[in-house]
């Protein structure tokens, strides 16, 4: 599962300066009250979308992510080379050079992480699941899929206990980028919960997902709107927008330090429509706590 957004682009590097990137954007450090500030453009109280439709919604959540995976199969998302260079956790969190980092992907979607780590990194094994069965099918029939390197499985973050499938305080790091957001605001705590109980203590959640007030947010007509911060698209998936606040409550409540908390903003330019749009994202870096 991830969210169906261009979020493909390299995270922005956390510097003062602008700086042209190869995929024709602008990038900078977030600012937060940069960020906060614009608050002031946002309108009035919007309605909300009905119970019904929202109960509908959360029921058909699997069969929408699915349909998506139907209609885009692997072609929607571009691979993640960015994930080893911009997280040196996934490097650092190892005690010794020859030490097999074990990695889960909550929410892999069709692979486009975790097929680059494979490839770039030998002594990895990673264990990735996803809440739609079509995208675990696509990841299984990759000819990268090895089983001696990584487990596949379908998995609900929010209901199916992972220790099903992973050993309990076995993995090294666990990423959950552009995953969090696709699930309901009130069942958020689970998938973190959920995760907790399978990392080793000291083990690192690598976050990524989108921003308040995010160029994506404001595209949101007001009939759309499910709860703050929270929207379904045309095909019946949802996202949520994350403020620093928020995200950080969340992990401590669950037993994590917050080692990093930080907007990402980037100015993407589409150069044949003579656009650029705001894009915010938020990353963190979250260690479980030793008990």
């Amino acid at each position: 599962m991830a969210a169906p957004e261009n979020e493909s682009l390299p995270l922005g590097d956390s510097v003062t300066h602008c700086d042209q990137n190869n995929s024709g954007g602008v990038k900078h450090e977030g600012n937060q009250q940069e960020v906060l500030s614009q608050e002031e453009k946002t309108g009035g109280e919007q309605s909300l979308v009905s119970a019904f439709k929202q109960m509908k919604l959360e029921r058909e959540a699997q069969k929408n992510w699915d349909l998506f995976y139907k209609r885009n199969t692997t072609n929607f998302f571009k691979d993640r080379h960015w994930t080893s260079r911009e997280f040196e956790e996934l490097n650092t969190c190892r005690q010794s050079e020859s030490q097999r980092l074990v990695l889960l992907e909550a929410g892999c979607g069709v692979g486009n992480c975790i097929f680059p780590l494979l490839e770039e990194e030998c002594n990895i094994f990673v264990y990735a699941c996803d809440f739609s069965p079509r995208a675990v099918d696509f990841v299984k029939k990759n000819p990268l899929c090895n089983p001696a390197r990584c487990a596949v499985f379908q998995c609900d973050l929010t209901c199916d206990d992972l220790r099903d499938n992973i050993p309990e305080a076995s993995v090294d790091a666990a990423t959950l980028i552009f995953v969090l957001s696709a699930i309901h605001p009130d069942k958020m705590a689970l998938a973190i919960g959920n995760i907790h109980r399978v990392l080793k203590a000291g083990g690192v959640v690598l976050f990524r997902d989108y921003g308040v007030h995010d160029h994506a947010m404001q595209r949101f007509k007001a009939s759309s709107k499910l709860a703050d911060n929270f929207y379904v698209r045309q095909d019946g998936t949802r996202s949520y927008f994350f403020s620093k606040d928020f995200l950080a409550a969340l992990f401590l409540e669950a037993g994590f330090r917050c080692v990093a908390n930080q907007y990402v903003q980037r100015e993407t330019v589409n150069k044949k429509e003579g656009l650029c749009v705001s894009r915010v994202f938020l990353q963190g870096k979250f260690i479980k706590i030793q008990s």
